[in-house]
């Protein structure tokens, strides 16, 4: 595990903020598009001033549950709350403190950046529309690009005029969907840190990921399957409740060793990862009995490593599958 992940879950401000007020505390909610069932008795508790990683396989419900959360979808039936307004009842109040960040940039091409601030604030019925705009351009490093059109953008400046869009009327809940996807790291890292920043003045995120690094950097990540939550925790604790147990096995043999070790049923994954092999199971003592078989085989050497959170995304992914 990273030191990011260790700072976050000794960092006493993250502490107090799981103890705070939960912003959605939704319970059983549904969702059907004619015979599929997306969401499935989907219950949810992020608290005020957390950043919340919303994990999943493609099409796990992940878009659909944000929409119904933001108000932008009716629920077929459950119950809950979004910053204290009633799921069912008080849509139109959700939607004015929630900014939502969609999947794909959803802004006029053919306007500059300044033109699409306006037009958001003039939505919004922000006053004084002058300072609004300029305040939110130079939060967001935008003010020497407000006459660029925003087709010209490349995708991390896309992005920014899309952040700065969903936060210029002030929410109290922002919720992205996959927000970096198609950005350079240079850009996700600086989106990141603004998320944070954010996150740091009380604000809270829901955000939905398909990078295990980006998973990291939230305090608490939520994974769902078929629409149901399968996994809730700080990254720490979900690695740990999984009970996965990760083996390194190194030397000039690996393929021999790979080919072996997919024989065992007790080995659950097999991933390379440079001159190295990853060996995932939950059954630590036949796990090593395998180990052990195959390294007298292939003079190859395996130790004991430690568990990621993508090991835990593929094994959840996996056990799904088994399932269905």
């Amino acid at each position: 595990m990273n030191d990011t992940v260790d700072r976050q879950a000794s960092d006493p401000n993250v502490l107090q903020d799981m103890n705070a007020e939960p912003v959605i505390d939704v319970h059983l909610l549904n969702k059907h598009f004619g015979d599929k069932h997306v969401v499935n008795n989907l219950s949810l508790k992020v608290r005020r001033g957390q950043i919340c990683g919303f994990l999943g396989p493609n099409g796990s419900g992940k878009t659909t549950s944000i929409r119904l959360l933001c108000g932008l979808l009716d629920v077929d039936s459950g119950h809950g709350q979004v910053l204290g307004h009633d799921i069912l009842a008080e849509q139109r109040a959700i939607k004015n403190k929630v900014g939502y960040m969609t999947q794909r940039f959803s802004f006029y091409e053919d306007l500059s950046i300044e033109q699409n601030l306006r037009f958001v604030a003039r939505l919004y019925e922000l006053k004084p529309i002058k300072s609004v705009i300029e305040t939110t351009l130079q939060s967001l490093g935008l003010t020497e690009r407000r006459h660029q059109l925003a087709g010209e953008l490349s995708g991390g400046w896309k992005q920014r005029l899309a952040l700065a869009a969903c936060t210029m009327h002030k929410p109290e809940l922002l919720m992205l969907d996959e927000p970096t996807a198609g950005v350079d790291p240079k850009a996700r890292r600086e989106f990141w840190d603004e998320i944070h920043r954010l996150a740091g003045n009380g604000l809270t995120v829901l955000v939905s990921t398909h990078y295990m690094d980006e998973a990291e950097r939230c305090h608490v990540i939520k994974y769902i399957s078929n629409g149901s939550l399968k996994a809730s925790g700080s990254v720490s604790e979900v690695i740990a409740n999984s009970q996965l147990y990760t083996f390194i096995v190194s030397g000039a043999r690996l393929n021999d060793a790979h080919r072996m070790l997919s024989a065992y049923h007790q080995v659950e994954q097999i991933a390379a990862f440079g001159m190295n092999l990853h060996v995932v199971g939950s059954n630590l003592h036949a796990l090593k009995e395998a180990l052990d078989e195959v390294v007298n085989a292939t003079q190859c050497k395996a130790v004991l490593g430690e568990t990621s959170l993508e090991d835990v995304f593929i094994q959840l992914i996996s056990s799904n599958k088994k399932s269905v």
